[in-house]
């Protein structure tokens, strides 16, 4: 069995298909899947699904690149969706310094992601991190404001050696795509030495299809290839990396079999 731990099937690229892209990943092994919000809509849409099939559960929560033009209002109809009882996360959340450059426009990224991590602690929730081209911010922000009921860097890219911090945080990995790629030097020696307890794996379908399908839309069937290849680099089996990576999540997001 395999989890999921970050897909979009709330994503116009796979929503119209939903059905047969299920039925797809379950053939391949998948039997849960995280749907991820990242604004209000797709937050909506993340609770929709997972009320609607069994094997499915829901992230809600404004992306750092999605929270310029919220309405108070917005938010915290978005944010009450955790009434469902198949909301299991709050995410994905974090920042983004990729795509912003301007100082007021972080600072509200940073205002933003604290808001959401103490609202995730106050409901007792783990968050979804978002973490591109902020390390150090991000980092400060997580040691300022724990999360205290864990949480998951999701579609880890940094560095080995910042990879103690995050873990010494209580915080989860999840790697994604990327590890396959066959440049990917930096996940790859990441997969080899984070902590097998401390492993969570995903697609971010529809981005970062992994290797041999870049080019296509990911699909959660091909989670697969992400397992195949920490197996190989950690040189255990697929068999023990889906088992563990699925009890991992199972007890990070709180659902019992």
């Amino acid at each position: 069995m395999m989890f999921d731990s970050h897909c979009h099937l709330n994503d116009e690229a796979l929503y119209p298909r939903i059905d047969e892209v299920i039925n797809d990943a379950k053939k391949t092994g998948v039997s849960k899947f995280l749907v991820v919000g990242y604004n209000k809509e797709s937050s909506e849409l993340a609770v929709k699904i997972a009320s609607k099939y069994e094997e499915c559960y829901a992230a809600i929560g404004f992306h750092p690149c999605d929270i310029f033009d919220i309405s108070e209002e917005d938010f915290l109809s978005t944010m009450n969706l955790i009434s469902n009882k198949k909301v299991v996360a709050i995410g994905e959340i974090g920042l983004d310094y990729h795509w912003e450059k301007e100082e007021s426009r972080r600072n509200l990224q940073k205002e933003y992601f604290i808001r959401q991590i103490e609202f995730a602690n106050e409901h007792h929730l783990p968050i979804s991190i978002h973490n591109r081209e902020s390390n150090e911010d991000c980092l400060n922000i997580l040691k300022e404001h724990k999360p205290l009921f864990g949480g998951v860097m999701h579609c880890y890219s940094g560095s080995v050696e910042m990879l103690k911090t995050v873990l010494d945080l209580g915080l989860h990995i999840s790697l994604g795509g990327p590890v396959t790629f066959t440049n990917a030097k930096t996940p790859k020696e990441v997969a080899e030495v984070v902590p097998l307890e401390k492993l969570l794996i995903e697609t971010d379908c529809p981005y970062l299809t992994p290797h041999p399908h870049r080019g296509e839309k990911n699909e959660p069937k091909y989670i697969c290839l992400v397992s195949e290849e920490i197996a190989r680099l950690k040189d255990i089996s697929k068999k023990h990396v889906d088992q563990v990576t699925y009890e991992n999540a199972c007890r990070l997001f709180n659902i019992h079999e």
